[in-house]
């Protein structure tokens, strides 16, 4: 008598929470808006990264994870601090951004879906091999202007459907 072999049963797949790290400066000078914006004043392409950054998680519901090298700064104790919905981490005296992303990908991979921007080819192997998604900094921009496309598309259709526009209804209103 032959026995019929077990049936296959997948485990359900857990939804994991989601966190995205994001190399600040390898971002800001692989995006041609924000390279030409840091040769003027670098602080502003870093506080218009962290508010792209923040329109991004708003609608993603992701952790968002910023992180700027700060490694040359003698004596630096390094940062985090809250950014509206965001973290922006400044790393330590003689940590790169990459050595902090590294360790925090080494430490939340296994628990977490986790993926790093960067174009960074090292790195991204690196984070790769310890179970991390890679995103370049062009697959970045162009996954932010998606999201920025579907907000447009939903707030568009939350509009009525015309326009409110100062006086427009008195016009209308006249006998």
């Amino acid at each position: 008598r032959i026995e019929p072999s077990p049936v296959y049963k997948p485990k359900p797949k857990v939804k994991q929470e989601e966190y995205l790290l994001v190399d600040g400066y390898n971002i800001i000078f692989a995006w041609e808006d924000l390279k030409a914006l840091a040769q003027v004043n670098i602080d502003s392409a870093r506080d218009k990264l962290m508010d792209i950054l923040c329109n991004y998680q708003g609608y993603r519901q992701n952790t968002v994870i910023l992180v700027f090298d700060a490694y040359k700064v003698k004596g630096n104790p390094g940062s985090v601090i809250q950014y509206h919905n965001i973290y922006v981490v400044y790393t330590k005296e003689a940590e790169t951004a990459d050595q902090y992303i590294e360790k925090t990908v080494h430490d939340i991979a296994g628990k977490y879906q986790v993926t790093v921007a960067t174009s960074d080819a090292l790195e991204q192997m690196i984070i790769w091999g310890q179970g991390a998604t890679r995103l370049s900094a062009l697959g970045l921009k162009e996954e932010v202007e998606k999201v920025s496309r579907e907000i447009q598309e939903i707030w568009q259709e939350k509009l009525p459907g015309e326009r409110n526009r100062p006086f427009g209804t008195l016009l209308k209103e006249q006998p």
